[in-house]
């Protein structure tokens, strides 16, 4: 299996299954001397790990990672980051329905297909625990990036939406509630909906939204590697993601040119922002925001038609520990992803004018 690995000078390459020993990953190229907070670090796993709230998932993973290397009296030292998070709450047998048959939606089909055997517990690689090394990998990335920062915040859940531009709320207000949406009042509607979904054995989608603020000029690599194709990327790399949109989105194409022209001011910022902090593929110092859709949970707890692996239509009953919406826990995750497209830019325009 290839394409375990992110990144061009900032590398970052994860291992591992949702129900074996341990998943973990190797980082390549960070700089040498950076102060590294590991509490940080755990608090951001903290922020993506389940079972922390009645409307994630109940598994209950502590998250823990452990460090082997490339970090020396809280220092990196330039050498690969070598680390691991041990799986500590796998209920395999709750997998054992699935050994034969293709859950619809999930990637057991292709998996088996492709591959010619895969692992059924919890989805195996293609599983969302992944994900926790990542948050690790963009933990770092952002304690490189230390003038930047990353605010990811749930702006939909199912149709229940913030509807505000991101400069009309306060975002220090996303961590003050389960759902991570900084609208306290939405948020309460968004809470009590997925609780509701969650009764009758169904998932529902929703939007993570993410600004990045005191983002420097120049980065972005025209043509193919456009700093808006390269976040594009990161963020259909995440489990469930649907789509992506940066500036005004699909909304800027309703728009016409002179409704849509970012302005100048005499400082060389711009009036408007629609732009979305990216022109020509590269940034232009303006706030850096963008919106990503993720889908419905695949496993539902409701039977379903699906086939075996000899083509015979069986009736699957879901089972396991899902969450009804996977935005809360996938702010950390938006964050991670973005922090890991920034610190490889970052070190590329840094490398070009040496």
């Amino acid at each position: 299996m290839a394409g375990n690995t992110f990144g061009t000078l900032f590398k970052v390459t994860t291992f591992g299954e949702s129900h074996g020993i341990a998943i973990g990953g190797i980082i390549d190229g960070c700089p040498a001397g950076v102060s590294i907070d590991l509490e940080f670090i755990q608090a951001e796993l903290d922020r993506r790990k389940p079972g922390q709230s009645a409307i994630v998932t109940q598994r209950k993973e502590p998250d823990t990672v452990e460090f082997y290397s490339g970090i020396f009296e809280g220092i990196t030292t330039g050498t690969p980051i070598g680390f691991v998070i041990k799986n500590a709450n796998q209920k395999s047998k709750d997998y054992s329905h699935i050994k034969d048959s293709f859950r619809p939606s999930h990637a057991d089909y292709t998996y088996d297909k492709k591959y010619g055997i895969r692992d059924y517990r919890g989805g195996g690689r293609s599983s969302a625990r992944e994900t926790a090394c990542r948050v690790v990998a963009g933990a770092i990335a952002k304690q490189v990036l230390t003038n930047l920062k990353f605010n990811a915040y749930v702006s939909r859940v199912g149709n229940i939406d913030i509807d505000k531009d991101y400069t009309t709320l306060d975002l220090s207000l996303t961590e003050s509630n389960i759902v991570r949406c900084p609208d306290v009042e939405k948020a309460a509607e968004m809470e009590q909906y997925i609780k509701q979904i969650r009764k009758e054995g169904d998932t529902v989608g929703g939007v993570v939204s993410c600004v990045i603020s005191g983002v420097p000029i120049g980065l972005g690599e025209p043509v193919f590697d456009r700093l808006h194709a390269a976040l594009g990327k990161a963020m259909l790399s995440i489990n469930a993601v649907k789509g992506f949109e940066y500036g005004s989105g699909f909304e800027g194409a309703k728009l016409k040119g002179s409704q849509h022209n970012d302005l100048f001011n005499e400082d060389g910022s711009t009036k408007t922002n629609l732009s979305g902090g990216i022109q020509g593929g590269i940034s232009n110092g303006m706030d850096i925001y963008f919106n990503v859709a993720f889908k419905p949970v695949a496993t539902i707890m409701q039977d379903q038609k699906t086939i075996d692996k000899e083509g015979n239509i069986v009736t699957m009953q879901g089972k396991g520990r899902h969450d009804p919406c996977v935005v809360p826990r996938a702010v950390p995750i938006v964050e991670a992803m973005a922090a890991l497209v920034l610190v490889d830019y970052w070190l590329i325009n840094r490398a070009a004018k040496k």
